[in-house]
């Protein structure tokens, strides 16, 4: 029943749910208000009662105090209070003329403090049903003590109760429904423009992925959804966008060894007989490994575009230095690599990544270096700095930025012809960058210098 119930709520539209919530709500409080104002009203018209019981017993304490005749004691106009004087035998020394001849109806005691407390009794021989507010109140004679004990029945507070309950039952109800229907209708209007960007956005498809959402003309919060929901959307525009560029950018740099691999080997088949395959080996190879090393910078850029986790060792950062060093001098042997200014510098991240990023760095000022290059790492303020300088032409300061961007290259100094594809230093700069750490470009007077900073282990 109760999966039936949740699955029936689950399943019913966002303006009926509110409603029902806002109903509920209404109907609770209404109720809770009702309860409270019966109780309110009951309890202020006992009281009044119970004063006017008081003070009657009062009056008639008051007379037998003063030593008047006793006799049939006087009641209400209506006759309906009924008043018993008894002594301390428990004998029925004087009475109201609607309890005359009666024994003894009252059985309690005067309360002990000075503020008389009344009792509710039930039964009295009076011809109507119902309950009665006593109070007891000790009178002085001088041939002894009395009680007075003086009735007030409850009858005209139970009659006026129940018309307010009846009414209370019949207006609360109709009270919730008309206040239901009016938030059924309020919330209607108010969800309205929510119900217009659901239908807008539903238009929004990928052949059209410029379009946005009409934002309200009111500051509220539909207004701050809507345009919350055109920021989100010009991101995945961007986002696409960029990841169709991307794809492009790939495909045309792929296309470029491909195809000159294949035009070489086709006019090699053609020309077996006279093809000198020793003399056409260096350049497969050439075309090959950069093939190669796009191949293998596009699989890590993808790798990067999914958020991988990375480690978060203890790391030797300058071993890892050392080692890609030794692996980047076989590569470029008319290359002088000085790494005699490489300190220690302990960090935490991933290995791998960290090598990576290393390798990119001395392959990318390999490639543009004329003779030298110099690395250098050191600890300063808390921070690891690696420096990998070359003797190269440089990067212009307006282009420092762009250079990290992907398939990005320099007019005059990143050329296809030199080997690279633009992708090494969008590598490093995503790689520092989710070990918390920045990479930028520096003037080396000749040639560029590439720092990075890393935070170092604690």
């Amino acid at each position: 029943m109760g999966r039936s119930i949740a699955r029936w709520w689950t399943g019913r539209s966002l303006r009926l749910r509110l409603t029902a919530a806002a109903g509920l709500v209404i109907a609770l409080g209404l109720t809770g208000a009702a309860v409270l104002l019966a109780a309110w009203l009951h309890t202020g018209l006992i009281r009044q009662l119970d004063q006017t019981a008081v003070q009657r017993a009062q009056v008639v304490a008051s007379a037998l105090t003063s030593g008047k005749p006793s006799g049939p004691l006087p009641g209400s106009e209506d006759g309906e209070t009924a008043i018993q004087v008894v002594d301390n035998a428990g004998a029925v020394q004087a009475s109201s003329a609607n309890l005359e001849g009666e024994r003894r109806l009252f059985s309690f005691t005067p309360s002990g403090s000075g503020e008389p407390r009344a009792h509710t009794v039930h039964g009295l021989p009076l011809g109507q049903e119902g309950t009665w507010r006593t109070v007891a109140l000790t009178a002085g004679r001088s041939h002894g003590t009395l009680t007075v004990y003086v009735a007030v029945p409850t009858a005209n507070v139970d009659r006026s109760l129940t018309r307010l309950t009846t009414g209370l039952a019949v207006g609360v109800p109709v009270a919730v429904i008309l206040l239901t229907t009016v938030g059924w209708l309020l919330l209607g209007r108010a969800l309205r423009p929510v119900d217009l960007l659901r239908a807008q956005a539903a238009d929004i498809t990928a052949s059209d992925p410029s379009r946005r959402l009409d934002v309200p003309p009111a500051h509220d919060e539909l207004g701050r959804l809507a345009r919350t929901l055109n920021d989100l959307l010009s991101r995945l525009d961007s986002a696409a966008r960029q990841q169709r560029q991307f794809v492009a950018d790939a495909a045309h740099e792929l296309r470029s060894p491909v195809s000159s691999l294949r035009a070489q080997l086709d006019v090699a088949i053609r020309h077996s007989r006279s093809t000198r395959w020793a003399a056409l080996a260096p350049e497969l190879s050439t075309e090959t490994r950069r093939l190669s090393r796009l191949v293998d910078n596009l699989v890590q850029l993808a790798r990067l575009d999914a958020h991988p986790t990375y480690r978060h060792d203890t790391l030797d950062l300058d071993d890892i230095v050392f080692t890609e060093v030794r692996r980047a001098r076989p590569e470029a042997p008319h290359m002088t690599m000085d790494q005699s200014a490489v300190g220690a510098a302990r960090v935490r991240g991933d290995a791998d990544a960290l090598a990576r990023a290393i390798h990119n760095l001395l392959d990318n000022a390999a490639r543009h270096a004329r003779r030298r290059i110099d690395i250098r790492l050191r600890v300063r303020d808390g921070v690891a700095e690696l420096t990998v300088a070359d003797d190269g032409p440089g990067i212009p300061a307006p282009d420092r930025d762009h250079v990290f961007d992907r398939f990005t290259r320099l007019d005059t100094a990143r050329t296809r012809d030199a080997g690279g594809s633009g992708l090494g230093l969008a590598i490093v700069h995503d790689v520092i960058t989710a070990h918390g750490g920045t990479v930028h470009i520096e003037d080396n007077s000749p040639g560029a210098r590439l720092v990075v900073r890393i935070p170092v282990a604690d």
